[in-house]
């Protein structure tokens, strides 16, 4: 139980270390992500940057769990 909390805490650790840099990345922003703006409304649902977080995430724990 410990090791997984160990590892989780280093990856938080790495990514604020990384964040000035990750935070350049055009995830948010990336062909597929819908934004909706009009006066006094603004709707936004980041589609494409779900899926590729969730796949890097499901790699990373497979790669993890092997």
């Amino acid at each position: 139980m410990s090791r997984p909390l160990i590892l989780i805490g280093l990856a938080i650790v790495v990514i604020g270390l990384l964040w000035p840099w990750l935070s350049k990345l055009p995830l948010g922003h990336l062909p597929g992500d819908i934004v909706i703006k009009r006066e006094g409304f603004a709707f936004y649902f980041p589609i494409t940057t779900m899926i590729l977080v969730s796949v890097v995430i499901s790699a990373l724990l497979w790669l993890f769990n092997r």
